[in-house]
Protein backbone atom coordinates (compact mmCIF):
# COMPACT_ATOMS: atom_id res chain seq x y z
CA UNK A 1 0.00 0.00 0.00
CA UNK A 2 1.55 3.45 -1.01
CA UNK A 3 0.28 6.66 0.06
CA UNK A 4 0.96 10.30 -1.05
CA UNK A 5 1.73 13.00 1.09
CA UNK A 6 1.92 16.70 0.17
CA UNK A 7 3.75 18.76 2.51
CA UNK A 8 2.19 21.24 3.99
CA UNK A 9 2.67 24.91 2.93
CA UNK A 10 0.23 27.20 3.94
CA UNK A 11 -2.39 25.32 5.28
CA UNK A 12 -4.42 27.04 8.43
CA UNK A 13 -3.88 24.62 11.42
CA UNK A 14 -1.56 21.88 9.70
CA UNK A 15 -4.15 20.63 7.33
CA UNK A 16 -3.33 18.21 4.62
CA UNK A 17 -4.89 15.37 2.96
CA UNK A 18 -3.26 11.70 2.37
CA UNK A 19 -3.99 10.39 -1.05
CA UNK A 20 -3.40 6.77 -2.36
CA UNK A 21 -1.25 5.68 -5.11
CA UNK A 22 -4.25 6.45 -7.36
CA UNK A 23 -4.45 9.80 -6.17
CA UNK A 24 -7.74 8.91 -3.99
CA UNK A 25 -8.01 11.47 -0.98
CA UNK A 26 -8.00 8.29 2.09
CA UNK A 27 -7.23 10.45 5.06
CA UNK A 28 -7.10 14.02 6.77
CA UNK A 29 -4.62 15.27 8.98
CA UNK A 30 -5.97 17.71 10.89
CA UNK A 31 -3.60 20.38 12.85
CA UNK A 32 -5.84 22.31 15.91
CA UNK A 33 -4.46 25.85 15.60
CA UNK A 34 -4.53 27.65 18.48
CA UNK A 35 -4.12 25.36 21.34
CA UNK A 36 -2.05 24.94 24.03
CA UNK A 37 -0.01 21.96 22.77
CA UNK A 38 0.51 20.34 19.40
CA UNK A 39 -2.17 18.92 18.44
CA UNK A 40 -3.73 16.90 15.29
CA UNK A 41 -6.44 14.46 14.07
CA UNK A 42 -6.37 12.06 11.41
CA UNK A 43 -9.41 11.71 10.05
CA UNK A 44 -11.06 9.48 7.20
CA UNK A 45 -13.00 11.10 4.11
CA UNK A 46 -16.42 11.52 6.15
CA UNK A 47 -14.53 13.75 8.44
CA UNK A 48 -14.52 10.95 11.41
CA UNK A 49 -11.40 10.90 13.70
CA UNK A 50 -9.73 7.66 13.59
CA UNK A 51 -6.88 8.63 15.08
CA UNK A 52 -5.95 11.52 17.62
CA UNK A 53 -2.11 12.74 18.34
CA UNK A 54 -0.51 15.33 20.54
CA UNK A 55 2.80 16.43 22.59
CA UNK A 56 2.51 15.35 26.12
CA UNK A 57 3.04 18.75 27.78
CA UNK A 58 4.63 17.86 30.80
CA UNK A 59 8.02 15.74 29.80
CA UNK A 60 11.58 15.80 30.03
CA UNK A 61 11.75 15.10 26.11
CA UNK A 62 9.25 15.80 23.38
CA UNK A 63 7.11 12.94 23.57
CA UNK A 64 3.91 12.26 21.04
CA UNK A 65 0.96 10.43 22.27
CA UNK A 66 -1.23 8.41 19.48
CA UNK A 67 -4.97 7.20 20.62
CA UNK A 68 -7.70 5.72 18.83
CA UNK A 69 -11.54 6.38 20.97
CA UNK A 70 -9.51 7.65 23.79
CA UNK A 71 -7.56 4.86 24.05
CA UNK A 72 -3.57 5.01 24.15
CA UNK A 73 -2.19 3.14 21.00
CA UNK A 74 1.30 4.97 21.37
CA UNK A 75 4.16 7.37 22.90
CA UNK A 76 6.87 8.18 20.50
CA UNK A 77 9.83 10.25 21.47
CA UNK A 78 13.50 10.20 20.33
CA UNK A 79 16.39 7.52 21.49
CA UNK A 80 19.18 9.45 23.55
CA UNK A 81 21.89 8.59 21.89
CA UNK A 82 21.14 8.83 18.39
CA UNK A 83 24.20 11.05 17.13
CA UNK A 84 24.72 9.94 13.37
CA UNK A 85 20.98 9.61 12.40
CA UNK A 86 17.63 10.40 13.49
CA UNK A 87 16.01 7.46 15.90
CA UNK A 88 13.20 7.60 17.44
CA UNK A 89 11.32 4.60 19.62
CA UNK A 90 7.57 4.08 19.34
CA UNK A 91 6.13 2.56 22.49
CA UNK A 92 3.01 0.81 21.81
CA UNK A 93 0.18 -0.05 23.96
CA UNK A 94 0.73 -3.67 24.06
CA UNK A 95 4.47 -3.23 25.20
CA UNK A 96 6.15 -3.81 21.89
CA UNK A 97 8.07 -1.69 20.27
CA UNK A 98 8.95 0.29 16.74
CA UNK A 99 12.01 2.15 15.39
CA UNK A 100 12.35 4.57 13.59
CA UNK A 101 15.21 5.89 11.88
CA UNK A 102 16.98 7.96 8.94
CA UNK A 103 16.81 11.22 7.34
CA UNK A 104 13.89 12.60 9.00
CA UNK A 105 13.90 15.71 7.96
CA UNK A 106 14.43 14.88 4.34
CA UNK A 107 11.54 12.62 4.26
CA UNK A 108 14.03 9.54 3.61
CA UNK A 109 13.20 6.65 7.04
CA UNK A 110 11.75 3.66 7.64
CA UNK A 111 9.35 2.17 10.71
CA UNK A 112 10.60 -0.97 12.23
CA UNK A 113 8.92 -3.57 14.08
CA UNK A 114 12.05 -6.23 15.53
CA UNK A 115 14.30 -6.06 12.58
CA UNK A 116 11.56 -6.06 9.86
CA UNK A 117 10.48 -3.59 7.68
CA UNK A 118 7.03 -2.30 8.50
CA UNK A 119 6.94 0.87 6.17
CA UNK A 120 9.40 3.35 4.09
CA UNK A 121 8.81 6.93 4.19
CA UNK A 122 10.97 8.92 1.12
CA UNK A 123 10.80 11.50 -1.80
CA UNK A 124 12.90 9.12 -3.27
CA UNK A 125 10.86 7.87 -5.94
CA UNK A 126 8.05 10.56 -6.37
CA UNK A 127 8.42 13.34 -9.09
CA UNK A 128 6.31 15.44 -7.54
CA UNK A 129 7.88 18.45 -5.47
CA UNK A 130 6.84 18.82 -1.83
CA UNK A 131 5.62 14.98 -1.97
CA UNK A 132 7.05 12.14 0.11
CA UNK A 133 5.00 8.35 0.25
CA UNK A 134 4.60 5.89 2.83
CA UNK A 135 4.98 2.57 1.23
CA UNK A 136 3.56 -0.03 3.70
CA UNK A 137 5.22 -3.18 3.39
CA UNK A 138 2.50 -5.79 4.65
CA UNK A 139 -0.85 -5.65 3.66
CA UNK A 140 -2.23 -6.30 7.26
CA UNK A 141 -0.74 -3.66 9.09
CA UNK A 142 -2.55 -0.86 10.32
CA UNK A 143 -2.45 1.69 7.90
CA UNK A 144 -3.74 4.81 9.86
CA UNK A 145 -1.57 3.81 12.96
CA UNK A 146 1.80 3.84 10.63
CA UNK A 147 0.97 7.09 9.28
CA UNK A 148 0.27 8.87 12.30
CA UNK A 149 3.86 7.58 13.65
CA UNK A 150 5.62 9.18 10.68
CA UNK A 151 3.33 12.61 10.60
CA UNK A 152 4.74 12.21 14.68
CA UNK A 153 8.13 11.68 13.60
CA UNK A 154 8.18 14.38 11.21
CA UNK A 155 6.67 16.88 13.50
CA UNK A 156 9.37 16.02 16.41
CA UNK A 157 12.15 16.46 14.44
CA UNK A 158 10.86 19.87 13.18
CA UNK A 159 10.57 21.11 16.25
CA UNK A 160 14.01 19.69 17.07
CA UNK A 161 15.79 22.09 14.26
CA UNK A 162 13.86 24.89 15.32
CA UNK A 163 14.80 24.83 18.88
CA UNK A 164 18.44 24.47 17.89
Amino acid sequence: MRFLVRDRLLGFGDDYWIEDQHGNKVFLVDGKAMRLRDTFELKDTQGRVLIDIHRKMFALRDTMIIERDGEPLARIKRKRLSLLRNHYRVSLADGSELDVSGKILDREFAIDYDEELLAQISRRWLHVRETYGVDIVREDLDPALLIAVAVCVIHLAEKEREED
